[in-house]
This record gives C-alpha cells, sequence and structure tokens, in this order.
C-alpha cells in the first residue's frame, strides 16, 4: 500500500512539473514582442523613392534601332569585333537607369531623409507615400561622408517619424526595419541590435548600429525603429559575399544623421571637426610599453602638419584616453566624436605620455579631404645587423620624402625569424621611434637595442606604404624559444 502512495506522489510529481514546465514556455513566448500595432502606427511616415538616371553610352553605327552595344569588358576582343563591323557612332546614345530606395518624414511640410547613395546622380527623383500619393521631390543637400540626403516635397499635413536616441539603445534590444526591399514597398523586419560603434573600412566617422534585421537593396534610407516607435538609426549598409542579406546590416545614428540634416538645411553644406592624427588601437603589449593597466585609447602614430593636433602641442606616441569629456575605449572611438565636435571649439584631450597622464587644449580645424601619398621603397646602402632578428640601413632620400619623416630612421632590408618579425614587422618598414626615442640612424638604433634588456617590451613606430604604425616588440629572456 504504501508503494501505491508512493507512485501516486510521483504521478502528481510529474504532472506538477509538466504544468510548470508548460506554462513557463507558455510565459516564454508570451514575452516575444509584437510589431504588428508598431507597423500600423508607423509605416505612414515611411516612403518609396524610385529615381530615374540617365546614362549616357557610345553610338554604333549599323545596329537596329533601339539596340546597343554590349557591355563589354575593357580591351575586349569581342568590343573590337563589334566597332570593326557596325563602326563608332559620332553622338552619344542616351538610356535611362531607374533605381529604388527608401525614406522617412521628419516634417509636415515635406522634409525627408534618405541615403545619399539613393539620389546620387539622380535626374528625377519620386517619392511614393503610404497613401500612394506620388510627389516630385528635390534635393536640398547631400553629405556623402555620412551617405545622408535631405529632400523636399510640396506638400503639407504629413505624418512625422518621432525621433529617438541610439545612445540609449543596448545591444540585444529589438529593432524594427520598414522599407521596400526590392521594390516591395512597406515591408517589415525584426531583429536586435547586434553591436555599436563599428567603424567600417568605407567610413570611420560614423559609429554605425550593426543589426540582424534583414535588409536588402530597396531598404536604404529607410527608417530603424526601436519599441517604442522611435527612429533611432538610417538603415544605409549591408556585408554581403552575394549581394543579398547575410545576417549584418549597418545603420546610421539618428544622432549623426540629424546633425547632418541641421547643417544642410541652415548652411546647405556640413562641417566637421579635426584634430589631424594618425592613430591605431593599443593592444595588451602596446599596452604593457606605454605604461598602461589595460588595452585602451587611441594611439596617435603621426601628427599631421600645421594641424590643430601639432598647434595644442600633441605628441607621436600619445594616447588619448579622454576626448572632451568622452572616454575612448578602442581607436575606432575616436573620428566620430571629433567629427561632431563644432569647428572652432576648445576641448580637453586627456593622454598618457611616457608613463604619465596630462591633459592638453586643442582647438579644433576643418575636416577636409586628404590625399594619400603613394610611395616605392629602394636604396641600396650599406646595412647593419642587430640582436632583433632584421638587418637595417640609411633611409633612401626618396623615401624620406615621400614620407615627410626628416632626418633619422632606419630602414629595414631584410628580416629573420627573431623579435622583430613576431612582432609584426615588415621589411620595407622605415623605423623612426624606438623606446620613445628618435633613431638618428643605423648606428644609433643598434646602440638602442644593445641597451635593452631580456624581457623588455618596448614601442617601435615603423612607416608603411599606408600609414605609421605602433608595434611592440618582446626581447626574449633566456631559454625562450625563438620560433
Amino acid at each position: 500500500m504504501q508503494g501505491v502512495q508512493s507512485y501516486r506522489r510521483l504521478g502528481w510529481l510529474l504532472v506538477f512539473w509538466a504544468v510548470a514546465l508548460f506554462s513557463s514556455a507558455a510565459s516564454a513566448r508570451g514575452r516575444l514582442p509584437d510589431f504588428s500595432e508598431l507597423v500600423e502606427k508607423n509605416s505612414p511616415v515611411v516612403v518609396n523613392i524610385s529615381t530615374t538616371q540617365v546614362i549616357k553610352n557610345k553610338g554604333i553605327h549599323g545596329l537596329p534601332p533601339g539596340l546597343e552595344i554590349p557591355d563589354l569588358p575593357e580591351n575586349s576582343p569581342f568590343g573590337e569585333l563589334f566597332k570593326r563591323f557596325f563602326g563608332e557612332g559620332e553622338a552619344p546614345i542616351e538610356r535611362e537607369a531607374r533605381s529604388l530606395g527608401s525614406g522617412f518624414i521628419i516634417s509636415e511640410d515635406g522634409y525627408i531623409i534618405t541615403n545619399n547613395h539613393v539620389v546620387e546622380g539622380a535626374e528625377e527623383i519620386v517619392v511614393k507615400l503610404a497613401s500612394r500619393d506620388e510627389y516630385t521631390a528635390k534635393v536640398v543637400g547631400t553629405d556623402k561622408r555620412s551617405d545622408i540626403a535631405l529632400l523636399k516635397i510640396d506638400a503639407k499635413g504629413l505624418p512625422v517619424a518621432r525621433i529617438g536616441s541610439s545612445e540609449k539603445m543596448k545591444v540585444g534590444e529589438w529593432v524594427l526595419a520598414i522599407g521596400s526591399p526590392f521594390g516591395f514597398e512597406n515591408s517589415a523586419t525584426a531583429g536586435i541590435i547586434s553591436a555599436k560603434g563599428r567603424a567600417l573600412p568605407s567610413e570611420n566617422y560614423i559609429p554605425f548600429i550593426q543589426t540582424d534585421v534583414a535588409i536588402n537593396p530597396g531598404n536604404s534610407g529607410g527608417p530603424l525603429f526601436n519599441m517604442d516607435g522611435e527612429v533611432i538609426g538610417v538603415n544605409s549598409q549591408i556585408y554581403s559575399r552575394t549581394g543579398g542579406y547575410m545576417g549584418l546590416s549597418f545603420a546610421i545614428p539618428i544622432e549623426v544623421a540629424m546633425n547632418v540634416v541641421e547643417q544642410l538645411r541652415t548652411k546647405g553644406h556640413v562641417t566637421r571637426g579635426w584634430l589631424g592624427v594618425l592613430i591605431q588601437d593599443v593592444n595588451r603589449e602596446l599596452a604593457r610599453s606605454f605604461g598602461l593597466k589595460k588595452p585602451e585609447g587611441a594611439l596617435i602614430s603621426k601628427v599631421l602638419k600645421d594641424s590643430p593636433a601639432a598647434r595644442a602641442g600633441l605628441q607621436v606616441g600619445d594616447v588619448i584616453l579622454e576626448f572632451n569629456g568622452h572616454h575612448i575605449d578602442r581607436s575606432a572611438d575616436l573620428p566620430p566624436i571629433v567629427g561632431n565636435t563644432p569647428v572652432g571649439k576648445r576641448v580637453p584631450v586627456k593622454v598618457m605620455r611616457n608613463g604619465r597622464i596630462r591633459t592638453i587644449e586643442v582647438t579644433l580645424g576643418e575636416l577636409k579631404e586628404e590625399k594619400v601619398a603613394q610611395l616605392e621603397q629602394g636604396g641600396k646602402k650599406a646595412a647593419i645587423d642587430n640582436r632583433l632578428g632584421m638587418v637595417v640601413a640609411p633611409v633612401p632620400d626618396d623615401i624620406r620624402e615621400a614620407l615627410e619623416i626628416g632626418e633619422g630612421g632606419v630602414i629595414v632590408k631584410r628580416l629573420e625569424n627573431g623579435p622583430a618579425a613576431r612582432a609584426g614587422i615588415r621589411k620595407g618598414d622605415v623605423i623612426t621611434l624606438f623606446d620613445g626615442k628618435k633613431v638618428k640612424g643605423p648606428h644609433h638604433f643598434e646602440k638602442l637595442v644593445a641597451e635593452l634588456k631580456p624581457g623588455d617590451v618596448v614601442p617601435v613606430l615603423v612607416q608603411r606604404e599606408n600609414g605609421p604604425l605602433f608595434l611592440a616588440i618582446r626581447i626574449p629572456k633566456q631559454g625562450d624559444r625563438s620560433d
């Protein structure tokens, strides 16, 4: 009898456990967001943008009306074949190309935000509202660097998007995109914020919001909403190897977009703060070599001549830890902060220099387009060996002039398996600073190396075709492996 009661108690426990598990699963399902109301309320502020461009191709004699020479690779033998049989016409043939994008309304009288690349080069821009009303839009202004464009249509009483804050958003929060992927108007897709403050190779002045929201061609320029129905970003780019969505999409923070829009409306162009330094990340070895407790900040690898940084006294080897009160965790954090700081403003910059923290006041200039010098490496002077596993020589005059490095320095002529190669130094690098000291030449460099103790980690500044770079060299202790 006692055994039967035990089985009954066990049965009731199993039933209770199953009910609890089911209730927990139902509760979890209940916590998933319902986007239907969000989409219904905010779809009216999203617009479809179609553009028309006129593209001119060279005319071809002898082809039937309406036909053109195919687009063939340059120097293609088939291109020569077409020209030989049909000849090349004098008058160009014009054809229309159409593209689609999205945007959203920010004022009742018809101001609309979209991407610059959506409207760039367009002869005609047609904006279609959710109500299916269509308007021809004019471009108020564009900013290629931020990929933001401001349009205006002649309308009144339009629904207006509510502007939120991307800075308040956290990684993992739900977000919603509405746009026209592949021309399918008012399509809604949802996901979460994957990361914030992403710097992309194409633009390091924009701290992109990374999401896993499905974004495709046609979504560009459309809004990214938070769960309160506020716009916190402008969908701009995707990372893809196929041309379609692959799980990585990027949006311009709404603070950046609205800053650009305000400048376009008031000044007709956009200005950005300029510091005038080249920077890099601080890794663990570099942090140790500069006396930092952990990897952080933006390491200055070059100070440009006649720049705000040079006038303020910032130096190569300084690690910027704070800029105008903003903590700099990674080097990618600095450009957006500098760019969004008004030109002419005097700001405090906290740096680590020679193991000590100091604050320097800098008055920002205006960012201009810069040209990167391309240089060739050469030189055939005598080389000197050293304990780092590399051979160095005096810097040839043509490379010195191209790099604008002044006197001194050494060029790496040969590398062997050793501390220098493991640190990332390459053949052809020009070393200008070693352990915080300016390198006067090969003999001086050899002396500096000889003064190092086993286990020391020292910063080395090298100049390359794509700019200066700090590397950390570790002198091996006795018994360390050389491979």
